[in-house]
């Protein structure tokens, strides 16, 4: 009898979760920097979302500027953020860990890695302490630095300089060993800009060395320009696909390197990632988050056979896919007359593929994924703006049809009021 009333409590209480699927809310460091700067406003927003259903958090401690926010011996503390301002000596993650894990929350630490400047704002680490850092890009048919491309708010550094690398494997370790206690962290920007870069100097010898091809013609033999419709538009060169394919083992090798750094400093926390979930064309930022056993050649044309060796799925714990499309289902995709919806992340194209559906692309992601990893549907809900229903759809469709839900970011359910469509999105998934 004993037992049995045990075990009634363990149900009723909710310590008990027989196959219960992740529910990842993030909150991002600078959409919420003003509302996560004391201690009572995050114990309110972790029980919200405790009392609707998420069992994780993920909390952004450093920024698409390369500002953290806790101390650090080596990137700089974001302590002011549109006139709002921040005690360093505030520990805002140290406060998330404490109190999430009193409400039986797990937390995780989120990190912007080859992120470097936000360009609207001209600040960052690429325009102060390491300018030397930030990307070459090639646009329409010039070479530039992407701190000058004003229309591009995301500074983006080079993933092949070695000193990049080895700055972020330093603050990786850092965060791990000053939180002993969180539960995982996730790594978000782990990519190159788009398919204009990098075309550094350094990129060019790097890939002359992997290769052994001597590019006689650069950036050109690898991505040129030409005119379409009165538009410049880019085109693949003779020598891309070995391009992306070294772009991409780039990407794998500081993965390894980083779940090395993350695992020595502390081998129960967990190792997670996050990236769009449009494999087809997410080669444009040299990432290729497939399982090894999945061959891209034999479906896509850009695709070396050699390829698939890029692939990184085995070195993860959690794997967050982002399913940005306003098609929630396949059957959404063949009535969408046309209508394609909101594609403005790095790598997206035009087409009308069932991939670009919450549906078809976690059928996608699973399937080259090859079951190493859970897959956890992530949506962004900017993107159903005066829409509740169809994101209501969205996060019952997501938590159908993945391992998990991630939902980014809280300040945009708190900026709507959307907190009961969200619960019922839960709500209806079971």
């Amino acid at each position: 009898m004993k037992k049995f009333l045990l075990f009634f409590l363990l149900i009723s209480s909710g310590a008990l979760y027989s196959g219960e699927k992740p529910k990842y809310m993030w909150f991002d460091c600078e959409a919420n920097y003003q509302r996560l700067g004391s201690a009572d406003s995050i114990v309110y927003y972790l029980k919200k979302v405790k009392s609707i259903g998420f069992t994780d958090v993920v909390v952004d401690v450093k920024s698409i500027m390369g500002e953290v926010l806790y101390k650090s011996k080596y990137a700089p503390f974001m302590g002011e953020w549109e006139g709002r301002y921040r005690n360093p000596d505030f520990d805002m993650m140290a406060v998330f860990i404490e109190q999430g894990h009193k409400l039986g929350l797990k937390v995780h630490a989120s990190l912007n890695i080859f992120a470097g400047g936000h360009n609207f704002f001209n600040r960052g680490i690429i325009y102060k302490e390491h300018p030397e850092w930030q990307s070459t890009v090639y646009h329409e048919g010039k070479l530039m630095k992407i701190g000058d491309m004003k229309w591009n708010y995301n500074g983006m550094m080079n993933p092949a300089n070695p000193e990049v690398q080895q700055y972020q494997l330093n603050i990786l370790k850092e965060c791990v060993q000053k939180y002993k206690k969180m539960d995982g962290i996730i790594l978000d920007r782990m990519r190159f800009d788009n398919i204009t870069s990098d075309f550094s100097e350094a990129s060019r010898r790097q890939f002359e060395e992997y290769s052994g091809i001597k590019v006689e013609n650069f950036p050109d033999d690898i991505l040129y320009w030409t005119e379409s419709n009165g538009k410049k538009v880019w085109k693949l060169g003779k020598h891309f696909n070995k391009w992306a394919e070294w772009r991409a083992m780039v990407i794998k090798e500081f993965a390894v390197k980083a779940r090395k750094v993350i695992k020595d400093a502390n081998p129960k926390i967990a190792l997670g990632d996050y990236t769009g979930g449009w494999y087809p064309t997410y080669f444009h930022v040299g990432v290729n988050w497939a399982s090894e056993k999945y061959d891209p050649s034999k479906e896509f044309n850009w695709a070396t056979p050699e390829y698939k060796k890029s692939g990184y799925a085995e070195l993860l714990d959690i794997y967050m896919t982002g399913l940005y499309y306003t098609n929630v289902t396949k059957e959404d995709v063949d009535r969408a007359n046309g209508t394609l919806g909101k594609r403005t992340e790095a790598g997206m194209d035009n087409s009308r593929s069932y991939w670009y559906s919450v549906e078809g692309g976690a059928a996608l992601v699973k399937e080259i994924t090859k079951g190493v990893v859970p897959v956890t549907g992530s949506l962004y809900v900017e993107q159903y703006e005066g829409n509740k229903e169809t994101f209501r759809r969205a996060i019952t469709q997501a938590l159908k049809s993945s391992d998990g839900l991630m939902i980014f970011d809280i300040s945009h359910i708190i900026n709507r009021n959307w907190w009961d469509v969200l619960e019922k999105g839960i709500i209806d998934a079971n």
